[in-house]
């Protein structure tokens, strides 16, 4: 039986994003999975993912760690002896794919997304591209999760022909599935994400202020991890009545139910928004910024509003035109969500592309 090992820097992305894949390449291929250890490691083992538990500095720049990563998938890689090696996120993709080239072994790469070491211009961003230019030259195939990514790299001259274009990671429609629109007076928004600057949490809050201070019948929801210095902020609002902050969630279908519109005002750099595609598959309006990752998923004022990022103002005024929408013009809203995301985003198309790619290379 052929093998698959895969390389990626979470668990949790892992499960939640590519749960799927998974679940149909254990039926035909071994797979091995490299991940940090976690939560989500009993449930991937669970679906017949074989663990090999490996330490990543996510957001580390020390390059005697890096440097240990690269070892760890060269032995890594002559132990399990793969067919074919699917890696995701910057340090697998760079490491994974440097070490994969040294091994000799084929390769497919994802870009989740730039980071803000690529798309933001300076030393790091030159260290990390030609890093990237040599860690893919041998990739099969680069999989892009948007256009405005895969020119980048095209631009920078770091790949030239062997890249294809996803709908990001796709979202599961029968888990995901169209939920009835709450019919309740008060409007409920969820923000779902990592409480962090580039998510966008201070246009968030400062609008959720304004809003919930000139309609009282508003209340804003906050869910995720708080990942930067936001925890006394939060706390101030939420008693002052202006925010309800949940931390974060297994299971976020609980807080769609009851909601009316998700905003995510976010100027990160994305590679497809995954929380966008889940609250447009449950039939919920989508409120976000004109960026790569998020306004593919949005047809302006057929299923939410774009909003220029880090402009409070504009939030807020899309917030607005959106209350000021009778139910079933808000309803309707998510309906034309849920409509788009069964068109160009079932995460079928994805397994589909990565069967495709691997019987090729593994012939």
């Amino acid at each position: 039986m052929a093998r698959i090992l895969i390389l990626a820097n979470n668990d949790i992305g892992l499960y939640k994003f590519r749960k799927e894949l998974i679940e149909e390449l254990v039926k035909t291929y071994e797979v091995y999975a490299s991940v940090p250890s976690g939560e989500f490691i009993p449930k991937l083992a669970e679906i017949g993912c074989n663990i090999i538990e490996t330490p990543i500095s996510r957001r580390g720049t020390n390059p005697i760690t890096d440097l240990n990563l690269l070892r760890e998938y060269l032995r890594i890689i002559k132990k399990i002896k793969p067919d074919v090696v699917l890696t995701y996120t910057i340090k697998p993709n760079v490491y994974g794919g440097l070490a994969c080239r040294l091994s000799k072994v084929p390769y497919i790469t994802n870009i989740t997304g730039l980071g803000t070491a690529v798309e933001n211009e300076g030393v790091f961003q030159k260290i990390t591209l030609s890093l990237y230019k040599a860690a893919l030259k041998k990739s099969k195939c680069v999989f892009f999760q948007n256009k405005d990514n895969e020119k980048f790299f095209i631009n920078k001259k770091i790949i030239s022909d062997n890249y294809r274009l996803l709908p990001g990671s796709g979202v599961n429609l029968e888990y995901y599935s169209l939920l009835d629109y709450p019919a309740n007076k008060s409007i409920n928004f969820l923000f779902v994400s990592r409480v962090m600057k580039e998510k966008g949490i201070d246009q968030f809050l400062e609008a959720a202020e304004y809003i919930r201070n000139k309609y009282p019948n508003t209340i804003f929801h906050i869910l995720g991890y708080c990942e930067q210095d936001y925890e006394e902020r939060l706390k101030e609002l939420q008693n002052k009545g202006i925010i309800q902050y949940h931390g974060m969630q297994n299971d976020v279908r609980e807080f769609h139910k009851i909601s009316h519109c998700t905003i995510h005002p976010t100027y990160y750099p994305e590679g497809m928004s995954n929380v966008l595609l889940e609250s447009a598959a449950c039939g919920r309006p989508i409120i976000t910024t004109n960026r790569a990752g998020c306004r593919e998923i949005i047809d302006n004022e057929v299923n939410g509003y774009i909003v220029e990022q880090q402009n409070t103002q504009d939030l807020i005024n899309k917030i607005e035109s959106f209350l000021n929408l009778n139910y079933d013009g808000k309803k309707q809203m998510g309906l034309e969500g849920r409509k788009k995301v069964i068109n160009e985003f079932d995460r079928q198309i994805v397994i589909d592309a990565y069967f495709e790619e691997i019987k090729s290379t593994i012939k």
